[in-house]
Protein backbone atom coordinates (compact mmCIF):
# COMPACT_ATOMS: atom_id res chain seq x y z
CA UNK A 1 0.00 0.00 0.00
CA UNK A 2 0.86 3.40 -0.62
CA UNK A 3 -0.33 7.04 0.32
CA UNK A 4 -1.64 9.40 -2.58
CA UNK A 5 -4.00 12.22 -3.00
CA UNK A 6 -7.11 12.19 -4.58
CA UNK A 7 -10.59 14.49 -5.36
CA UNK A 8 -12.85 13.10 -3.70
CA UNK A 9 -16.37 13.30 -3.74
CA UNK A 10 -17.59 13.39 0.02
CA UNK A 11 -21.69 13.07 -0.55
CA UNK A 12 -24.21 13.74 -3.08
CA UNK A 13 -24.13 17.66 -3.71
CA UNK A 14 -22.13 21.01 -4.98
CA UNK A 15 -19.00 21.67 -5.69
CA UNK A 16 -18.57 22.04 -1.67
CA UNK A 17 -18.13 18.34 -1.42
CA UNK A 18 -15.18 17.94 -3.02
CA UNK A 19 -12.34 17.72 -0.76
CA UNK A 20 -8.65 16.48 -1.33
CA UNK A 21 -8.12 13.35 0.71
CA UNK A 22 -5.38 11.08 1.12
CA UNK A 23 -6.18 7.19 0.91
CA UNK A 24 -3.91 3.99 0.70
CA UNK A 25 -3.73 2.95 -2.97
CA UNK A 26 -3.09 -1.12 -3.50
CA UNK A 27 0.18 -2.55 -5.12
CA UNK A 28 -0.87 -3.94 -8.92
CA UNK A 29 -1.89 -7.05 -8.83
CA UNK A 30 -1.36 -9.47 -11.64
CA UNK A 31 -2.63 -7.64 -15.35
CA UNK A 32 -2.51 -4.84 -13.83
CA UNK A 33 -0.38 -1.74 -13.73
CA UNK A 34 0.11 1.50 -11.40
CA UNK A 35 0.00 5.07 -13.17
CA UNK A 36 1.98 8.45 -11.56
CA UNK A 37 -1.27 10.29 -12.64
CA UNK A 38 0.23 13.65 -14.11
CA UNK A 39 -3.44 14.90 -15.32
CA UNK A 40 -7.03 13.31 -15.04
CA UNK A 41 -9.79 15.03 -17.07
CA UNK A 42 -12.93 16.37 -15.87
CA UNK A 43 -16.07 14.80 -18.06
CA UNK A 44 -19.90 15.51 -17.48
CA UNK A 45 -20.62 12.23 -16.12
CA UNK A 46 -18.61 13.26 -13.14
CA UNK A 47 -20.94 16.18 -12.96
CA UNK A 48 -23.34 13.06 -12.13
CA UNK A 49 -21.22 11.39 -10.06
CA UNK A 50 -21.36 14.50 -7.58
CA UNK A 51 -24.70 15.33 -7.57
CA UNK A 52 -26.13 11.63 -7.43
CA UNK A 53 -23.01 9.75 -6.32
CA UNK A 54 -21.82 6.01 -6.35
CA UNK A 55 -25.24 3.39 -5.96
CA UNK A 56 -23.73 0.30 -3.93
CA UNK A 57 -20.98 2.33 -3.09
CA UNK A 58 -20.14 3.92 0.17
CA UNK A 59 -18.18 7.24 0.09
CA UNK A 60 -15.90 8.87 -0.52
CA UNK A 61 -16.27 8.85 -4.46
CA UNK A 62 -13.50 9.61 -6.90
CA UNK A 63 -14.62 10.35 -10.48
CA UNK A 64 -12.70 10.93 -13.40
CA UNK A 65 -12.53 8.39 -16.49
CA UNK A 66 -9.11 8.87 -18.44
CA UNK A 67 -5.52 9.99 -17.20
CA UNK A 68 -2.07 10.31 -18.58
CA UNK A 69 0.66 9.91 -16.41
CA UNK A 70 3.96 7.50 -16.39
CA UNK A 71 4.34 3.80 -15.14
CA UNK A 72 4.73 3.79 -11.46
CA UNK A 73 4.81 -0.38 -11.12
CA UNK A 74 3.65 -3.33 -13.44
CA UNK A 75 1.74 -6.19 -12.40
CA UNK A 76 2.91 -10.18 -12.60
CA UNK A 77 2.15 -11.38 -16.41
CA UNK A 78 2.40 -7.65 -17.52
CA UNK A 79 4.41 -7.08 -20.42
CA UNK A 80 5.40 -4.28 -23.00
CA UNK A 81 5.42 -1.43 -20.22
CA UNK A 82 8.30 0.01 -18.34
CA UNK A 83 8.44 2.20 -15.00
CA UNK A 84 8.69 6.16 -16.43
CA UNK A 85 7.30 5.00 -19.69
CA UNK A 86 4.56 7.72 -20.77
CA UNK A 87 0.88 6.79 -20.82
CA UNK A 88 -2.78 7.09 -21.32
CA UNK A 89 -5.35 4.86 -19.37
CA UNK A 90 -8.83 4.65 -19.11
CA UNK A 91 -10.86 3.75 -15.56
CA UNK A 92 -14.22 3.17 -14.90
CA UNK A 93 -15.18 5.83 -12.07
CA UNK A 94 -17.98 3.57 -10.54
CA UNK A 95 -15.99 0.52 -9.44
CA UNK A 96 -14.71 0.40 -5.38
CA UNK A 97 -11.54 1.79 -6.48
CA UNK A 98 -13.21 5.08 -7.65
CA UNK A 99 -11.90 6.63 -11.30
CA UNK A 100 -8.69 8.00 -12.64
CA UNK A 101 -8.57 11.75 -10.69
CA UNK A 102 -5.82 10.03 -8.09
CA UNK A 103 -2.12 10.54 -8.26
CA UNK A 104 -2.20 7.06 -8.08
CA UNK A 105 -4.13 4.82 -10.60
CA UNK A 106 -4.58 1.02 -10.68
CA UNK A 107 -5.92 -0.05 -13.19
CA UNK A 108 -5.73 -3.06 -15.84
CA UNK A 109 -3.03 -3.10 -18.34
CA UNK A 110 -5.40 -3.46 -21.06
CA UNK A 111 -7.02 -0.38 -20.74
CA UNK A 112 -3.57 1.26 -20.88
CA UNK A 113 -0.87 2.10 -24.13
CA UNK A 114 1.59 4.57 -25.01
CA UNK A 115 0.54 7.97 -24.78
CA UNK A 116 0.77 9.62 -28.34
CA UNK A 117 3.59 11.25 -29.66
CA UNK A 118 3.99 15.15 -29.55
CA UNK A 119 1.23 15.22 -26.67
CA UNK A 120 1.30 16.96 -23.07
CA UNK A 121 0.09 14.46 -20.08
CA UNK A 122 -3.10 17.08 -20.12
CA UNK A 123 -3.93 16.54 -23.57
CA UNK A 124 -3.76 12.88 -23.27
CA UNK A 125 -5.52 13.02 -20.31
CA UNK A 126 -8.56 14.34 -22.66
CA UNK A 127 -8.57 11.10 -25.29
CA UNK A 128 -9.27 7.77 -24.17
CA UNK A 129 -12.39 8.45 -22.45
CA UNK A 130 -14.05 9.95 -25.98
CA UNK A 131 -12.21 8.11 -28.42
CA UNK A 132 -13.53 4.78 -27.13
CA UNK A 133 -17.01 6.42 -27.16
CA UNK A 134 -16.48 7.13 -30.53
CA UNK A 135 -15.51 4.09 -31.83
CA UNK A 136 -18.33 2.24 -29.89
CA UNK A 137 -21.00 3.78 -31.56
CA UNK A 138 -19.47 3.29 -34.95
CA UNK A 139 -19.14 -0.70 -33.99
CA UNK A 140 -22.86 0.04 -33.27
CA UNK A 141 -24.05 1.29 -36.20
CA UNK A 142 -22.25 -0.55 -38.45
CA UNK A 143 -21.61 1.80 -41.39
CA UNK A 144 -20.27 1.22 -44.42
CA UNK A 145 -17.49 3.30 -46.68
CA UNK A 146 -19.46 5.74 -48.69
CA UNK A 147 -22.34 6.10 -46.04
CA UNK A 148 -23.78 9.35 -45.09
CA UNK A 149 -23.80 10.13 -41.44
CA UNK A 150 -24.74 13.48 -39.16
CA UNK A 151 -23.95 14.13 -36.05
CA UNK A 152 -25.10 16.48 -34.09
CA UNK A 153 -23.24 18.87 -31.66
CA UNK A 154 -20.50 19.72 -34.35
CA UNK A 155 -18.37 21.79 -32.29
CA UNK A 156 -18.07 19.82 -28.90
CA UNK A 157 -15.91 17.69 -27.93
CA UNK A 158 -17.03 14.05 -28.87
CA UNK A 159 -18.63 15.34 -32.17
CA UNK A 160 -14.44 16.24 -32.67
CA UNK A 161 -13.82 12.60 -32.87
CA UNK A 162 -16.26 11.32 -33.99
CA UNK A 163 -16.13 12.99 -37.15
CA UNK A 164 -12.77 12.32 -37.84
CA UNK A 165 -13.05 9.06 -37.37
CA UNK A 166 -15.82 8.93 -39.79
CA UNK A 167 -13.64 10.52 -42.48
CA UNK A 168 -11.02 8.03 -41.94
CA UNK A 169 -13.79 4.89 -42.44
CA UNK A 170 -14.98 7.00 -45.65
CA UNK A 171 -18.08 8.09 -44.52
CA UNK A 172 -19.57 11.46 -45.83
CA UNK A 173 -20.43 13.56 -42.72
CA UNK A 174 -22.84 16.63 -42.30
CA UNK A 175 -22.41 18.33 -38.86
CA UNK A 176 -24.47 21.18 -37.20
CA UNK A 177 -22.66 24.34 -36.16
CA UNK A 178 -23.40 27.92 -34.69
CA UNK A 179 -22.04 30.22 -37.58
CA UNK A 180 -19.12 31.39 -35.46
CA UNK A 181 -17.99 27.83 -35.17
CA UNK A 182 -18.53 26.59 -39.10
CA UNK A 183 -14.90 26.97 -39.81
CA UNK A 184 -13.97 24.94 -36.38
CA UNK A 185 -16.20 22.29 -37.55
CA UNK A 186 -15.52 21.71 -41.07
CA UNK A 187 -11.45 21.78 -39.69
CA UNK A 188 -12.28 18.15 -37.92
CA UNK A 189 -13.31 16.94 -40.99
CA UNK A 190 -16.80 17.78 -41.71
CA UNK A 191 -17.91 17.48 -45.85
CA UNK A 192 -21.54 19.74 -44.81
CA UNK A 193 -21.76 22.11 -41.83
CA UNK A 194 -25.43 22.95 -41.60
CA UNK A 195 -27.33 25.19 -38.88
CA UNK A 196 -27.56 24.23 -35.77
CA UNK A 197 -31.08 24.65 -34.35
CA UNK A 198 -34.68 23.90 -35.23
CA UNK A 199 -34.53 23.62 -38.79
CA UNK A 200 -31.67 20.57 -38.63
CA UNK A 201 -33.97 18.11 -39.62
CA UNK A 202 -35.04 19.69 -42.61
CA UNK A 203 -31.60 21.36 -43.52
CA UNK A 204 -30.16 17.49 -43.22
CA UNK A 205 -33.33 15.93 -45.75
CA UNK A 206 -32.48 19.30 -48.22
CA UNK A 207 -29.05 17.87 -48.33
CA UNK A 208 -30.10 13.86 -48.52
CA UNK A 209 -33.54 14.14 -49.58
CA UNK A 210 -33.80 9.91 -48.87
CA UNK A 211 -32.41 10.75 -45.15
CA UNK A 212 -29.29 9.83 -44.04
CA UNK A 213 -27.60 6.51 -43.12
CA UNK A 214 -27.40 7.45 -39.46
CA UNK A 215 -27.35 10.20 -36.92
CA UNK A 216 -24.29 10.35 -33.73
CA UNK A 217 -26.11 11.85 -31.77
CA UNK A 218 -24.07 13.97 -29.45
CA UNK A 219 -26.03 16.79 -29.02
CA UNK A 220 -28.75 15.04 -26.93
CA UNK A 221 -31.46 15.41 -29.50
CA UNK A 222 -32.91 12.06 -29.38
CA UNK A 223 -36.26 11.79 -31.36
CA UNK A 224 -36.07 14.76 -32.70
CA UNK A 225 -33.60 13.37 -35.36
CA UNK A 226 -35.36 10.32 -36.48
CA UNK A 227 -37.51 12.14 -39.14
CA UNK A 228 -33.60 12.88 -40.47
CA UNK A 229 -32.58 9.14 -40.87
CA UNK A 230 -33.73 6.51 -43.66
CA UNK A 231 -36.00 3.63 -43.22
CA UNK A 232 -33.69 1.26 -41.55
CA UNK A 233 -30.87 3.87 -40.71
CA UNK A 234 -29.22 4.03 -37.12
CA UNK A 235 -29.30 6.63 -34.61
CA UNK A 236 -26.25 6.29 -31.77
CA UNK A 237 -27.44 8.10 -28.79
CA UNK A 238 -24.75 8.88 -25.69
CA UNK A 239 -26.90 9.09 -22.57
CA UNK A 240 -29.17 6.35 -22.46
CA UNK A 241 -32.76 5.47 -24.41
CA UNK A 242 -36.02 4.85 -23.26
CA UNK A 243 -36.46 1.99 -24.41
CA UNK A 244 -39.83 2.77 -26.98
CA UNK A 245 -40.17 1.62 -30.19
CA UNK A 246 -39.67 3.89 -32.69
CA UNK A 247 -40.75 4.36 -36.29
CA UNK A 248 -39.37 4.09 -39.70
CA UNK A 249 -37.64 1.05 -38.98
CA UNK A 250 -34.89 3.15 -37.49
CA UNK A 251 -32.26 1.06 -35.19
CA UNK A 252 -31.25 2.82 -32.21
CA UNK A 253 -27.56 1.97 -30.62
CA UNK A 254 -27.26 3.13 -26.92
CA UNK A 255 -23.61 3.54 -26.21
CA UNK A 256 -21.78 2.80 -23.50
CA UNK A 257 -18.30 3.91 -22.92
CA UNK A 258 -17.87 1.48 -19.61
CA UNK A 259 -17.98 -1.53 -22.04
CA UNK A 260 -15.45 -0.97 -24.30
CA UNK A 261 -12.68 -0.12 -21.75
CA UNK A 262 -10.44 -3.31 -22.67
CA UNK A 263 -10.62 -2.21 -26.18
CA UNK A 264 -6.67 -2.06 -26.42
CA UNK A 265 -6.99 -2.05 -30.30
CA UNK A 266 -8.88 1.09 -30.64
CA UNK A 267 -7.14 2.50 -27.68
CA UNK A 268 -3.90 2.42 -29.75
CA UNK A 269 -5.74 3.34 -33.02
CA UNK A 270 -6.64 6.79 -31.19
CA UNK A 271 -2.88 7.20 -30.09
CA UNK A 272 -2.60 6.83 -33.39
CA UNK A 273 -4.80 9.25 -35.20
CA UNK A 274 -3.87 11.52 -32.19
CA UNK A 275 -0.37 11.38 -32.80
CA UNK A 276 -1.04 12.02 -36.32
CA UNK A 277 -3.03 15.15 -35.82
CA UNK A 278 -5.74 13.64 -37.28
CA UNK A 279 -7.90 14.40 -33.88
CA UNK A 280 -6.67 17.39 -31.93
CA UNK A 281 -6.62 17.00 -28.27
CA UNK A 282 -8.08 20.09 -27.12
CA UNK A 283 -7.38 21.73 -23.08
CA UNK A 284 -9.68 23.96 -21.81
CA UNK A 285 -8.31 24.63 -18.51
CA UNK A 286 -6.00 23.21 -16.00
CA UNK A 287 -6.73 23.13 -12.17
CA UNK A 288 -4.79 21.36 -9.08
CA UNK A 289 -6.47 19.16 -7.45
CA UNK A 290 -7.42 21.98 -4.52
CA UNK A 291 -9.35 24.03 -7.12
CA UNK A 292 -11.05 20.99 -8.58
CA UNK A 293 -14.22 22.89 -7.74
CA UNK A 294 -13.13 24.96 -10.61
CA UNK A 295 -12.71 22.79 -13.01
CA UNK A 296 -16.31 21.70 -12.48
CA UNK A 297 -18.02 25.11 -12.54
CA UNK A 298 -16.41 25.33 -15.93
CA UNK A 299 -18.14 22.14 -17.22
CA UNK A 300 -21.03 22.72 -15.36
CA UNK A 301 -21.33 26.57 -17.14
CA UNK A 302 -20.87 24.44 -20.37
CA UNK A 303 -19.68 25.95 -23.74
CA UNK A 304 -16.21 25.85 -23.48
CA UNK A 305 -14.35 23.75 -26.48
CA UNK A 306 -12.60 21.40 -24.71
CA UNK A 307 -11.61 19.55 -21.48
CA UNK A 308 -11.14 20.83 -17.66
CA UNK A 309 -8.43 18.73 -16.72
CA UNK A 310 -6.84 18.19 -13.36
CA UNK A 311 -3.28 18.06 -12.21
CA UNK A 312 -1.01 16.72 -10.23
CA UNK A 313 2.20 17.96 -9.49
Amino acid sequence: MTSARAVAITEPGGVEVLRVIEREIPDPGEGEVRIAVAAAAVHPSDISTRRRGVEGVPPPWVAGWDAGGTIESIGEGVEGFAPGERVMAVALPRRPEGGAQTELLVVPAVSVVAAPEGVSHEQASTLPMNGLTAFDGFERLGLEAGDTLAVTGGAGLLASFVIPIAKTRGLRVLADAKPEHEELVHSFGADVVLPRGDGLVDAIRSEVPEGVDAVYDTALLYRTMLPAIREGGGLAVVRGWDGEDVEQGVRVHAVWVGSVLDRTDWLHELRELAGSGAIRLRVASTHPPERAADAHRAMEAGGIRGRAVIVFG
